[in-house]
């Protein structure tokens, strides 16, 4: 098993959260299927990497809705790895991205915590 291919995200909406993930992310839509049952399979992934992809699921019921925002418990869940940092980070937060630290230097690289649109929180970092 040479990689991950998806992780499910839970969002509310599907054209929001592909507002949010091409648009002040810059990821790349990958595929949007109508499943014919009112579900679409959505993927994103970051542009031309060809790594893991994003599946942005619509909560199906109140139970999925509780966890949007909060999947991975007020972790950071997810790490977007990037080669220009300073570039990166501009970008985004021109974007509107809510950045909740300023860039830092730790041994392992440059690094700032932001969070999705509902409140996921992603490291946004460029390895040493």
């Amino acid at each position: 098993m040479p990689h991950i291919a998806l992780v499910t995200l839970v969002v509310r909406d599907y054209d929001e959260a592909l507002s949010f993930y091409t648009g002040a992310l810059g990821f790349e839509l990958v595929e949007d299927t109508d499943r014919g049952d009112g579900s679409r399979w959505v993927v994103v992934r970051p542009r031309g990497t060809g790594s893991t992809g994003l599946l942005l699921a619509r909560a199906a019921d109140e139970a999925q809705a509780a966890s949007v925002g909060a999947q991975t418990g007020g972790r950071v869940g997810f790490f977007l790895h990037t080669e220009d940092f300073a570039g990166d980070h501009a970008r985004m937060t021109a974007a509107g991205v809510r950045f909740t630290e300023e860039p830092r230097h730790e041994a392992y690289g440059t690094v700032a915590v932001f969070e999705d649109l509902y409140g996921n929180r992603w490291d946004l970092l460029q390895p040493a």
